[in-house]
Formats: structure tokens, sequence, C-alpha cells
């Protein structure tokens, strides 16, 4: 329904209206997910191939952002391939990562190994995002349940007298709408509109750097062959560079809230790192030409404290906010996704609705993941705080270079970073339409 007037985003959004008692609204949708990345997409499409009524809500017109996350680690293809999608996905252009390296002036350390693990995918899938979002966007449409909503930006929360969250209000391209629904999930990452909306605020863990992000072009007769995921540590600093099937992308590191001198600097020091430290990237340092061609990622890590409030529940980053480190916060809130149909599915479809307690125990079910993860990058943040400080280059110790020669350790590494602590398996028993490519059960 088309709403006259504008509300003002910044502003409080429970109106009178928005406060109409539960029983004198009628829900268009049972479930609508604002937020249409990797966490919202997964969930909206594992509700709708529940057979529950979902509309996504994404604010931009097309999936397309600089330096969004690439990385679909195995835990993730199996998913897909329980879903009957892995193989298609696949066919499309992506880079496979077997190995994650760190290079000093002194050592090159492979600290994992993905190629053991016993998988389908002994690798991660460097894929651009907006690639696999527009594949999963297409799979989605194709269910009766599912609908995607462009360039829709939640303006408001329509809630009734008591509090509880009955949908949303947003803009679109032809003005104000209001969208009711049994449940709203905020999959709408590290600066949550929807999060602010309902005033639910995140606790920030602090984090010791942020980064720069630019690409660079791939030249696979020269580069080396086994370069991957790959930190070069330098004096004072820092790159990551992740391979893509035409182009690097690269990761320069500069201390928290040092972006405005960085920026005065201009592009010179990064190109002197590049040249010294990533020797085989030396003759495309030039490339970087202008400040124009970097993107900032502000990094933080942070936690809402109570991620649900009755008819809201929020997943992803708008709930955990995870840093780069590992690349885990795709795959952090895939899972969340996974959990959100493995308990809601079967509520939403055959009540409509959810109560507090399934709410909560998604969190209950996700929580502890998020946390172990978190503080393991709370502790190498403080490690990264302390070598961009540092006026030398960084050594790794001898005994770190040689557990890490140790199959066994490699193969560690390799299984944690793939699955995640605590890792949920889908509960195929919720979903009522069968996987794309297989015959009906």
């Amino acid at each position: 329904m088309a709403n006259g007037s504008a509300a003002d985003p910044a502003r409080t959004t429970a109106s009178a209206t928005d406060r109409a008692p539960a029983r004198l609204r009628r829900p268009s949708v049972t479930c609508v997910v604002v937020g249409g990345g990797p966490g919202g997409m997964i969930a909206a499409y594992l509700l709708a191939r529940a057979g529950v009524r979902v509309t996504l809500l994404e604010a931009h017109a097309a999936f397309d952002r600089n330096f969004r996350g690439d990385t679909l680690h195995p835990a993730t293809l199996e998913l897909l391939d329980t879903l009957g999608l892995a193989d298609e996905l696949l066919r499309l252009d992506h880079y496979r990562a077997r190995y994650f390296r760190f290079h000093t002036p002194t050592a090159r350390i492979t600290t994992t190994d993905y190629g053991r693990l016993r998988t389908r995918f002994p690798y991660v899938a460097l894929m651009p995002q907006d690639r696999f979002l527009d594949f999963m966007a297409a799979k989605a449409a194709e269910l009766p349940t599912f609908t995607l909503r462009r360039q829709a930006r939640v303006t408001g929360l329509l809630e009734d007298e008591d509090g509880v969250v009955q949908g949303v209000r947003y803009r679109g391209p032809d003005g104000e709408h209001e969208l009711p629904a049994r449940l709203v999930i905020g999959a709408d990452g590290r600066f949550s509109r929807l999060r602010r909306l309902a005033d639910m605020p995140a606790e920030s863990f602090g984090a010791g750097a942020d980064v720069l992000w630019f690409e660079l072009p791939r030249r696979p007769r020269s580069d080396p062959p086994d370069a991957d995921v790959s930190l070069y540590f330098g004096v004072g600093g820092y790159v990551g560079v992740l391979g893509r099937t035409e182009t690097w992308q690269v990761g320069y590191t500069i201390p928290k809230g040092k972006y405005a001198q960085a920026r005065e600097a201009g592009v010179v020091p990064i190109q002197d790192f590049i040249r010294r430290w990533v020797p085989w990237l030396a003759d495309r340092a030039h490339l970087l030409a202008d400040w124009s061609r970097l993107t900032l990622l502000s990094v933080d890590i942070a936690r809402v404290e109570r991620w649900h409030r009755s008819g809201l529940l929020l997943i992803g980053d708008a709930a955990h906010v995870i840093s780069p480190v590992g690349g885990n916060g795709i795959l952090m809130a895939i899972q969340d996704a996974v959990t959100v149909a493995n308990v809601l599915a079967r509520p939403l479809r055959q009540r409509g609705l959810v109560s507090d307690a399934e709410l909560a125990r998604v969190q209950e079910n996700r929580e502890p993941a998020i946390i172990s993860v978190q503080r393991q990058q709370i502790r190498t943040e403080r490690r990264s705080a302390a070598t961009l400080r540092a006026d030398k280059a960084f050594r790794p110790p001898l005994p770190l270079r040689l557990i890490t020669e140790v199959p066994l350790v490699r193969w560690l590494s390799a299984r944690s970073n793939a699955y995640g602590p605590r890792t949920p398996r889908l509960d195929e028993s919720v979903l009522t339409s069968p996987p794309v490519g297989r015959e009906a059960s």
C-alpha cells in the first residue's frame, strides 16, 4: 500500500499509525528479509524453499559493490550441494584457493591446506559476490513463495501498541510503502539501518586496523601459480592478496583511525610497499594511479547483546560484526541463515508466526560459535596492531615455522576455517520443494 508521506529514516519510526493494534494488520507476507547479502539471500531462499512466503528487500539496484567478500568456504559449497546448486554455480568463473600463506622477509609459511580436507570441495572458491548473489536470486525467483524487491530502502518499522514488530516501511522507486509481515529478519550488514531503527546497539570490541582495497591485473604466465590467499609482511605494515580469475584483490592495512593521514600521504607509500614486499606485483604498482582506486573497509568486531525482539531477528553482521580476518564473515552469516531455516521454517509455515522463545533459540544455537570466532579475531587483531606499530618487519619465531610444517597442523587450520565452530547442518526435512536438478523423493 503506497503511503503519501515519506518517513525520515534518521528519526524514530513508530508513528501513531505504525502502532496500530496487531489485530488490525493483515500481513502481506509471512517474512520480510532486509538486506540481500549472502546471509539475507540464503535465509530468504531457504525459507522460500520451505514454503514460507518471503519478500527480500535489497536497498540497491544491483548486488555489485566494490570489494565485498568473495569467499565461499567448503561448508558453504556443501550446503549448496545439498540444495542441488553447487555444480551449476561452480560453472561460473571463480578461483580455487587451496592454501593460506603468509610471507615475511625471512620465510614463507603455509598455515592452511584445504586440499587435505575430505570433501568434494577441498578449496575456498573465490567468486565475485555479485556473481554469487545474482545466481542465488535467479534460483530463488523460480520459487513461487519468493519475491525480490530492489531499490527498497527500509525507513521504519511497523509496530503494534505493545512494540511487537509487524513489518517494515520502505521507500522504493515509486514512493513510500508499508509491508506488513509476521517476522522481519535484519541482514543488512555491519552498518545495519534496521539495527538502529530497532534500537538494538552493538558493543564494539575494537579493531587495530582498517584496510584499503584495490585491484591489480592478473598475469597468469608470470604470476605465482600458488598465490591463492596470502599475507605479505613488511616494515610497519602488511598487505593481503586474494586471487580472482582476471585480477588480484589487494588489501593494504593501515592503523585504525589513520585514514586521513594515509589519504594525505597519497598512493606513493602504498606503491612503494608493494614494490618492496610483493615484488611479483611491482611491475603493476603504478596502476594504482590515484586515491579514487582505493576503497576503505572500516574493520570492526562487534556484537548485539540480544539479537531479537518480538517479531524481529538480526543475523549476520547486523547481529555480530566479523572482521575480514580469515574471511569468516560470509561463512558465519550463511550459517546463521541455516539455523534460521532449521528453527523457524516449520513454525512460520505451519502457524504463520514464531514465538520469542523460537527467536531466542536461533541466537542460543549460533552465539557460542560467534563468540569463539570473535575472540580469535580479537587476539589476531592485537597482534596485527603490534605489527603496524613496529619499525621493523615481522619475523616469525622458529616454533611457528616448525609447527606449520606438520601436515596435521595445516589440516586442523583448514578444518577450522572451512567449517567454523559448531557447524550447523541444514535439516533437509524442513524443505518442501525438491532440490534443483534432483527427483522429488
